[in-house]
């Protein structure tokens, strides 16, 4: 059998799985608490892998074997925001953020944001929450579209159009059969291959360059200076811009409702602090493993046209076109992993947060899943007509969420008493000023977009305090 052969047969028994697990879900599946939190029972390897897949995705595959392959030694810095941010979010949020969610019988992210509030003022966060996440989630389900896309047409030479819409069809049939549960399961499954591919690939690669030492010289001959710097070639206050804007990545971990509704769908403390433990296993080995990738691809292909595709070339170029069908088919649905976390908490927006449907639970789970629907065709519509790099696609919606939500988050579980008007201040300000430095001139680092809109919603809070 040719390589197109292999990859259809794998994709389709791949494919066919997810599929059974959604079906396997729905029968799970009797209310809302069922739908987007799996009626709070998730246990410690589902919640670790789960948690790490959708936070990582195509980004992590795809976008920072490119970064790495593109700035060299300083993209160290990106991967170091990201699992910094991770620890800050299993060691500090997690057991506040279940506890408090249990407390107050909370399902959403929304919901916890507009807590103690009434009125006017609670509807008015609702309804400003409610909108970032779906405009946001737009984009960001549109990347991982993007890198499902570019994955088909690579491997059978279909226009990207209908590669987009062959991707984007499978993960809406699953999220809508199962929810929550279809979604933590088939990610689950799907991270633990993301893992897997992360310890093959590079070790493959690292053989192929002569080891460590042939590592270290192939990468001294082919870099510029500014790829072997841990500052891309800067000094004094641009250097110290780069490290600070790379590593505040990790605030929009913050942020992320799709992440954060694992820690509200945790069963108890003990599976907790286990998911903690694999989660940091799981964080250690994708990224480092796809930093170390695009180092190495770098001196294997010095001439690739599009950085991002780095993994697919030394999938290609490493294997036999056996097992690198399969690895390919894998990973290809690996990288979808994210898509159904999000379009699921959008569902929660539209149905839950924003009262459609309201006291009626079957017209709730019917609102939720039309709500699906309805994102993946803007999504797919923003894939194939507003064309971007996956990693900067993804960079702006993560950004955009960890500043508008991010700063509450913490005052909150912190036990800081809030004004609803700051609260929705410092969401508009986070999310505002996010938005605005992404279109203006870039910084060293991105310093501007990634760190200052949190802090300015860090500092409005401040002030919106209640003094007891």
């Amino acid at each position: 059998m040719d390589k197109t052969t292999i990859v259809i047969i794998t994709l389709v028994i791949y494919k066919t799985i997810l599929i059974a697990i959604g079906f396997w879900a729905s029968k799970r599946t009797r209310n809302e608490e069922d739908f987007f939190l799996g009626g709070r029972g998730l246990g410690p390897v589902v919640a670790a892998i789960s948690y790490s897949s959708s936070a990582s995705s195509a980004w992590t595959l795809l976008g920072l074997s490119g970064a790495a392959y593109v700035l060299g030694l300083s993209v160290v810095w990106i991967a170091a925001g990201s699992i910094i941010g991770m620890l800050v979010a299993w060691f500090w949020i997690a057991k506040r953020l279940m506890r408090f969610s249990r407390l107050h019988n909370q399902l959403t992210l929304t919901e916890f944001l507009a807590h103690d509030t009434a009125g006017g003022m609670r509807s008015g966060i609702v309804f400003t929450s409610s909108a970032i996440v779906i405009f946001s989630f737009v984009f960001y389900v549109a990347a991982q579209f993007q890198g499902a896309g570019n994955t088909f047409a690579s491997t059978f030479d279909l226009p990207m159009g209908e590669a987009i819409i062959i991707g984007a069809l499978i993960i809406m049939v699953y999220t809508l059969l199962g929810g929550f549960w279809a979604v933590s399961v088939t990610d689950t499954l799907q991270g633990t291959l993301m893992a897997g591919t992360a310890l093959l690939l590079p070790i493959a690669a690292l053989l192929e360059v002569g080891g460590v030492s042939g590592f270290v010289e192939g990468l001294r001959a082919v870099s510029t200076p500014e790829q072997l710097s841990w500052t891309a070639g800067n000094g004094g206050l641009v250097a110290a811009g780069v490290i600070i804007g790379s590593l505040s990545i990790g605030f929009g971990t913050y942020g992320q409702p799709h992440l954060l509704v694992r820690f509200m769908a945790l069963r108890d403390e003990k599976a907790m602090r286990q998911a903690r433990v694999i989660t940091i296993f799981w964080y250690a080995v994708v990224f480092i493993g796809m930093c170390l990738l695009g180092l190495v691809g770098h001196i294997l292909h010095q001439n690739v046209d599009n950085p991002e595709t780095i993994f697919f070339v030394l999938t290609d170029s490493l294997f036999a076109p056996v097992l690198g069908a399969i690895l390919l088919a894998a990973v290809l649905s690996a990288i979808m992993s994210t898509a159904d976390s999000q379009l699921l908490v959008a569902a929660s927006a539209i149905a839950h947060d924003l009262g459609l449907g309201r006291d009626h639970a079957k017209r709730k789970l019917l609102i939720s899943r039309l709500t699906i629907v309805g994102l993946v065709v803007l999504s797919v519509l923003v894939a194939l007509y507003l064309p971007e790099k996956i990693f900067s696609r993804v960079l702006f919606a993560w950004i955009a969420l960890g500043s508008a939500f991010g700063p509450t988050l913490f005052f909150r579980l912190a036990g800081a008493r809030l004004r609803p008007g700051g609260v929705w201040l410092a969401i508009v300000t986070g999310f505002g000023l996010a938005v605005w430095f992404y279109a203006l001139p870039n910084t060293p680092g991105d310093v501007l977009e990634r760190f200052v809109p949190f802090m300015c919603g860090v500092i409005v809070l401040l002030f919106a305090r209640k003094k007891d």
